[in-house]
């Protein structure tokens, strides 16, 4: 689904929190993606290598038990990915746009990375996604989220 579709969703669609699927909201409207979550060392190691395609729709949510530095790398990652790092509040932070296969050179998300989601390169552009940008989901302390889950 393209973002002006998701966008156009009324906002009951989004009413619910699923442990597959994030939900993102910002001044350019909403999208939702199906995701797999990597929340142990070994599935953060695996991440999406080794993958010929992603689904337009899907992504992988990189969760972590406490904010620290994230840094990724492309490294045997077949697909270009954009990386979408979060705060404890589930508030995007920064945004590395079209990570090139195969690449290792470190990208670095900053300090107090608690979630990366990954999705497929260039569509935080094409979606408008931007920093300050909110994404819903239940790995997230609905205590302290942006964007607390029902």
């Amino acid at each position: 689904m393209t973002a002006a579709v998701l966008a156009a969703w009324p906002a009951f669609a989004f009413g619910q929190c699923d442990p597959a699927k994030v939900d993102l909201r910002g001044d350019w409207g909403q999208a939702r993606f199906s995701v797999e979550i990597a929340d142990d060392p070994g599935e953060r190691a695996q991440g999406l290598m080794n993958r010929e395609s992603l689904p337009r729709s899907a992504g992988m949510l990189f969760v972590y038990e406490a904010p620290q530095r994230a840094v990724f790398w492309m490294k045997n990652t077949l697909i270009p990915l954009d990386m979408i790092f979060l705060d404890q509040t589930g508030t995007v932070t920064h945004i590395h746009e079209n990570a090139v296969p195969l690449d290792e050179t470190g990208i670095d998300g900053g300090p107090g990375v608690v979630a990366v989601l990954e999705i497929n390169g260039g569509l935080s552009r094409q979606f408008g996604l931007d920093v300050g940008s909110e994404l819903r989901h239940p790995a997230f302390d609905p205590a302290v989220a942006a964007w607390p889950c029902d």
